[in-house]
């Protein structure tokens, strides 16, 4: 067994690692995909299972993630080495969780991108220029033009990069303390406008209110599957994290405000979105271009509607960012534990590799927009699916096995401290043992296909 790096230095405060590590979880997954499969799904009824899959799903894996990070004291890959040894096969789920990072950084910076964007536009008044539809037609101008495109895209990897940077205190930290609040008073005082127009109290029903005869068995397991994707696992962000947690640390606890933190926001958001359409009188279901194509055309509707513009745009942004910083340093943990650089020159050619990356999948949506890498797929849809549908789902279920059947029980108690409740200890190794790496099995096996 391998001993841990020890002159590693970690978070300054509690307050700076739930941030940072809510960031993490807070993503364009709760303000962009979560409303529209919500409503998708029939809202009331799809909410109740997806915060039972959080409760049952995410929280077991998180602990465990946060718990083999804390021990190992390393990064992904080194945290196994020094648990099970260099010559472990468990060492190959640290790699799968670095490279699943380092891809999804690759092309969620084009994405991301595209928030700064409209930040722009809505600063600038671009979104109040011209009929519904010209202004809707904005966002096929932005992915259609390689240059703009690429250009947000290197934006945001170097706003990345540059909070990377200052390392764990006086980067990732600090600007989570920066951030997080600010993306919280956004998300309020849009969520609060949004409760006393016309729709808010329909958007409360819809959300709260179970229907269960809209509730589906694909509706389950897409549940399942973004409750587990939402909390950042399986890309070995929290073992990296929970790598600069000291030992007195309470990992039950953290992982409860970290879900919760990533669950309000989801819900803050879904309501405040539902509201604008609502109003609008148009429907709910309205996919993924819901946040690009349609919300702009509503808020052009609303007295001072470019101010909420700019308001929802600059959240969609941070959100965006808090999550980008911790994919990036889960490959400069590696690169720094792993080969001894500095992390100025680690962040710099990470950075710079994940935005080669990510080059083919802007130009998937233009130039490169007939080429395939899977079948039917484009590079930017073949990335999505092989880290989304696959990668993370796999990373997960590794994860639950080792923690559950490979690492013994009361080392793992040991290592928890010895202040979890007996009964405490014991659900959570129940679910992670049992529920976790079942339920994970299942959403790998609906995204094969299996269940369409």
């Amino acid at each position: 067994m391998d001993a841990p790096i020890s002159l590693r230095r970690g978070w300054a405060s509690r307050l700076g690692f739930v941030l940072a590590a809510a960031g993490s979880a807070i993503g364009l997954g709760n303000i962009w995909k979560f409303p529209y499969i919500a409503g998708m799904h029939g809202g009331g009824a799809f909410v109740l299972v997806y915060l039972a899959c959080i409760l049952l799903l995410g929280l077991p894996i998180m602990v465990a993630e946060l718990l083999i990070g804390r021990c190992g004291q390393r990064d992904a890959v080194g945290s196994f080495i020094a648990l099970e040894g260099r010559s472990s096969p468990w060492r190959l789920v640290g790699w799968a969780s670095v490279v699943a990072a380092f891809v999804l950084l690759a092309f969620y910076s084009v994405v991301a991108g595209w928030s700064f964007d409209y930040v722009l536009k809505a600063a600038t008044g671009a979104l109040y220029r011209g009929s519904p539809e010209q202004v809707s037609g904005l966002f096929g101008q932005l992915t259609a033009s390689p240059l703009r495109v690429i250009f947000w895209q290197a934006l945001f990897v170097m706003a990345t990069s540059g909070i990377v940077i200052g390392g764990i205190r006086g980067g990732i930290e600090r600007w989570s303390k920066i951030l997080m609040p600010g993306l919280f008073a956004l998300l309020i005082l849009l969520f609060l406008y949004a409760m006393f127009s016309p729709g808010g109290q329909q958007a409360l029903r819809f959300m709260f209110v179970p229907d269960f005869s809209k509730l589906t068995s694909q509706s389950v397991l897409v549940a399942l599957g973004h409750a587990f994707f939402t909390l950042s696992l399986g890309a070995g962000v929290m073992i990296t994290y929970g790598s600069y947690l000291d030992a007195d640390a309470d990992l039950f606890g953290l992982s409860l405000r970290i879900a919760f933190l990533d669950t309000l926001v989801a819900m803050l958001a879904s309501l405040t979105i539902f509201s604008v359409v609502f109003s609008a009188g148009m429907p709910i279901g309205g996919g993924p271009g819901l946040v690009f194509e349609t919300l702009p055309i509503l808020f052009m509707q609303m007295p001072f509607g470019q101010l909420w513009a700019l308001v929802f745009f600059l959240l969609l942004a941070f959100a965006a960012l808090t999550s980008a910083i911790s994919m990036l340093e889960v490959v400069v943990a590696y690169v720094i534990d792993e080969y001894r650089w500095r992390r100025s020159r680690a962040t710099a050619l990470v950075g710079i590799a994940a935005f080669a990356l990510g080059i083919p999948c802007a130009l998937s949506f233009n130039l490169w927009s007939h080429i395939t890498l899977l079948p039917g797929r484009t590079v930017f849809q073949s990335f999505d699916l092989l880290v989304s549908s696959y990668m993370l789902p796999l990373g997960g279920l590794l994860v639950a096995v080792y923690a559950g059947w490979v690492w013994a029980a009361n080392q793992e108690k040991a290592a928890l401290g010895g202040l979890q409740p007996t009964l405490l200890f014991g659900v959570w190794h129940f679910l992670v043992r049992y529920f976790a790496p079942v339920a994970v099995l299942l959403v790998l096996l609906h995204e094969a296909g299996v269940f369409r």
